[in-house]
């Protein structure tokens, strides 16, 4: 009997801290990252790619008890002091480490290391128990959309494991646009390229090479730089596309701070 296999997710993480702060901007996005969960069965264990933490080669963090890192500035007190006591994972460190280095990938290990808020906003809301061990995996410094591929094609093995693999971002991520304008105005440059995203990651028309082709030149895509001046945030996805491969079904397409996102699920 074949196992079935760990689901892969992509999801908007939202702006700091304000999804756990009751913002109306994210409400949409709360009532998503409550409910998600029933659909990701029980996993054992939860790689996250963040956005949030870029280093000179893929690295993940070792401690058995990670701290919070309260990454952010400007937001109401009690946003550090938010908890989220999730025990680290070692072993699943070590082991998604060998992976790594199996494929070619030079890679590391941050015993001291803690998770960002990219990592326990999104969860604090999806498992609020904090029992589901966890590991943080970096981006790479460079931010080069082939290599993020080539990350998670060196990681499908965990989706043999019971490991639910999260990439967290967003597939909008333009401060400057966020905070200017008129709230939900409608913004066709953003519907263009989330309409070029949910495409190349859901179209069954597409092969494999052409769905990785057009998100390795993600930057030809419409508006894209409108959407991305900087690629940390949608870099996750990469990660997710290289490990899961064919295609994702959207879970969220929604407004976030007013501005339309996806979520995807594979």
């Amino acid at each position: 009997m074949v196992a079935p296999v760990s689901p892969v997710l992509f999801l908007p993480h939202g702006g700091g801290p304000l999804p756990l702060l009751g913002d109306r901007g994210h409400e949409r996005l709360v009532r998503f990252l409550e409910t998600i969960a029933t659909d990701l069965g029980e996993p054992s264990a939860i790689l996250v790619i963040s956005a949030h933490w870029e280093a000179e080669v893929p690295t993940l963090t070792g401690g058995e008890r990670p701290a919070l890192i309260y990454d952010y500035a400007g937001f109401p007190e009690e946003s550090y002091s938010i908890e989220y006591p999730v025990p680290g994972a070692p072993a699943l460190a070590a082991e998604v480490h060998g992976l790594l280095r199996d494929a070619g990938i030079d890679a590391a290990v941050d015993v001291a290391r803690g998770f960002d808020h990219g990592v326990f906003v999104p969860l604090k809301l999806m498992y609020p128990q904090a029992a589901i061990p966890c590991v943080q995996l970096s981006l790479v410094r460079g931010l080069d959309p082939a290599l993020h591929i080539r990350v998670g094609q060196a990681l499908a093995g965990l989706r043999q494991r019971n490991v639910l693999v999260i990439g967290s971002g967003f597939s909008f991520h333009n401060l400057r646009a966020f905070f200017n304008g008129r709230p939900g105005a409608p913004d066709q440059e953003n519907d263009a390229f989330q309409d070029w995203l949910v495409e190349t990651c859901t179209a069954t028309g597409l092969s494999e090479a052409e769905r990785e082709q057009r998100l390795t030149d993600w930057e030809h895509a419409p508006h894209a730089r409108y959407c991305h001046p900087r690629a940390e945030h949608l870099l996750p996805l990469h990660v997710c596309h290289g490990l899961a491969g064919g295609p994702a079904r959207v879970v969220f397409d929604d407004a976030v701070l007013g501005k339309r996102s996806v979520g995807l699920l594979w």
